[in-house]
């Protein structure tokens, strides 16, 4: 009897452990965290740093140029960068040692030259793209490049600024916006990069736009920007639901660099997609409907301006920079009104889950600490190495605050139990 109910424990906790590691090898990493939301949940980090900031534990000054943020698998970290103008994935151990490194095609060299989009990875399988417009995909323990598809293979159009979308996965698969007029955004099989279903969209040229994809009651909408265009997508078939231009800019003076350059992933939440763009109608609320097939506009604050900084929201409150302004913002999410403003320059945001990590672009790092939406800085110091702009978005793993600032790629000890 006793045997019998210890044989039926084992079976039961092996059974958990198979379901564990099941979901483990399910899990993504990608653009700005698993939900491309920004938010790290982490539990045990400092809320305040010395003047000097945190204690560096590392720093790798050879991962080329570029402007994407890390991900990590299995105790490494994956990014990508430009040298030579050829565009390298790099795979680091947790020491910012280079464990590897994998070519795929040509990388942009002109305006800001460098990598632009961050690795997603997804059951052993890396998915990258170059500025350059082509997507590949590279084996993550050996760094074998497994496919690789050209933009002239999908009739792509490059923006003013080169590609910067951080690739999406669902199921088998991919996501990729190439921007053509007859191939505008396409769903390729992730084990071979053969086409599964093409949307022709509005037709429009890409807009340096990272995805999302938006379960909304039986159906999945994919939901990205084209150069004057919100789009959503039904993600199974690659039909078009809906549309919201961009009305800021006159049909008449549309041309690359004028109104097209939204760079901010949209946010999802509760039947509302929230999206804040520099060089479009600004911070915007809407509203799904139809299950899915069209969009209600809830609320717009076209004086919200943010290109590429992101943007967190924390119960009714949204944190975004404001360009124009050289300002962070707190917006109420029900009606879009701002309800406090922190003078810290242009910059990039993220979350610990309870304080904002603002990265501006003099190079200062900056710890708030939202409080119900007055916001204050706890701390700040200045980043000390690296190469021109600093536009990389950080990201927290594990009590290790990542920075990137061109070549280099910097580890810093957030952790208090250390």
């Amino acid at each position: 009897m006793q045997s019998s109910i210890i044989f039926r424990l084992f079976l039961c906790l092996a059974l958990f452990l198979l379901i564990c590691n099941a979901g483990n090898s399910q899990s993504v990493s990608q653009w700005r965290g698993a939900d491309r939301k920004g938010v790290y949940h982490e539990t045990s980090v400092q809320n305040f740093w010395p003047p000097e900031g945190p204690v560096m534990a590392w720093v790798n000054g050879e991962i080329g140029n570029g402007f994407g943020s890390p991900v990590f698998h299995e105790n490494q970290i994956f990014l990508a960068g430009e040298i030579d103008s050829t565009a390298y994935l790099f795979a680091l151990d947790l020491k910012g040692n280079i464990l590897w490194k994998t070519a795929f095609e040509k990388e942009w060299t002109r305006s800001f030259p460098g990598s632009r989009m961050t690795p997603t990875i997804h059951e052993g399988l890396i998915y990258v793209s170059s500025g350059m417009g082509n997507l590949a995909c590279v084996e993550m323990k050996t760094g074998v490049l497994k496919w690789l598809v050209k933009r002239t293979d999908l009739h792509g159009v490059i923006p003013m600024h080169g590609h910067s979308e951080s690739p999406l996965i669902e199921g088998e698969m991919v996501f990729f916006m190439p921007g053509g007029k007859d191939t505008n955004v396409v769903a390729l099989n992730r084990f071979t990069g053969k086409i599964i279903w093409i949307c022709k969209g509005r037709g429009e040229r890409p807009a340096y736009n990272s995805p999302l994809l938006v379960k909304f009651g039986e159906r999945s909408i994919l939901v990205v920007f084209s150069a004057y265009s919100l789009l959503g997508i039904d993600a199974k078939t690659g039909e078009l639901l809906w549309v919201q231009e961009q009305i800021n800019t006159p049909v008449a003076d549309r041309k690359p660099g004028n109104g097209d350059t939204h760079c901010n992933t949209v946010w999802y939440e509760d039947g509302f997609i929230y999206y804040i763009a520099g060089d479009g109608n600004g911070a915007v609320k809407l509203a799904l409907e139809e299950k899915g097939k069209s969009v209600r506009q809830v609320w717009r604050n076209s004086s919200v301006d943010n290109y590429m900084g992101g943007f967190i929201i924390a119960g009714e409150k949204i944190y975004t920079c404001s360009d124009s302004h050289k300002s962070l913002f707190c917006l109420d999410t029900k009606t879009g009104i701002i309800l406090d403003s922190l003078k810290c320059g242009t910059g990039n945001i993220i979350s610990d889950g309870k304080f904002l990590y603002y990265y501006n672009q003099k190079g200062d790092i900056h710890l708030i600490n939202p409080d119900k939406g007055k916001m204050e800085i706890v701390s700040y110091f200045r980043v000390p190495k690296g190469t021109k702009e600093h536009f990389s978005h950080p990201v927290i793993e594990k009590g290790i605050l990542y920075i990137r600032h061109g070549k280099a790629l910097m580890a810093y000890k957030l952790s208090i139990t250390e």
